[in-house]
């Protein structure tokens, strides 16, 4: 399998030009889903001067196999957010983003989702509002490699 390696650097920046895409949309609240959007969400809450935010679990993958089930908690109360900026680092196959959506969608009909990974697969079920790259091989993120023994 070909794999990119997704340095700090190169994230830095992206994350710092993915937040300048979402500002048309001025999102009063960020919604990272662990664990790969909460590096992303962390740095444009910084860069967004905002502590609203916040984290939901999913679990679909085991390291790079995907897994048959798709598991959503710890959903945080969106009851006061108007305007939410869902985060993660990639679509992939789109599914869990899907599920995550349809979930908030129901749970809180008065807020406004919007999406905003770094990496897009334009095959996937769903695609983001707000994203930058295409993803061609399998990214190792460096939160994901780096503090890893081998």
């Amino acid at each position: 399998m070909e794999k990119y390696y997704y340095g700090y650097e190169e994230f830095a920046g992206d994350a710092l030009a993915l937040t300048h895409k979402i500002k048309e949309f001025n999102p009063d609240t960020l919604l990272a889903v662990a664990r790969g959007g909460l590096t992303l969400g962390h740095f444009m809450a910084q860069a967004m001067d905002t502590r609203r935010l916040f984290a939901l679990n999913s679990i679909h993958y085991d390291k790079t196999r995907k897994l048959d089930t798709l598991e959503i908690f710890n959903v945080p109360d969106l009851s006061t957010a108007k305007k939410v900026l869902i985060v993660d680092d990639i679509i992939d196959s789109g599914e869990t983003l899907r599920e995550v959506l349809n979930m908030l969608g129901d749970q809180y009909p008065h807020c406004e989702f919007k999406l905003a990974t770094i990496f897009y697969k334009p095959t996937a079920v769903i695609q983001a509002d707000y994203t930058l790259k295409k993803a061609h091989d399998w990214i190792d993120f460096f939160w994901e490699v780096d503090l890893v023994g081998e």
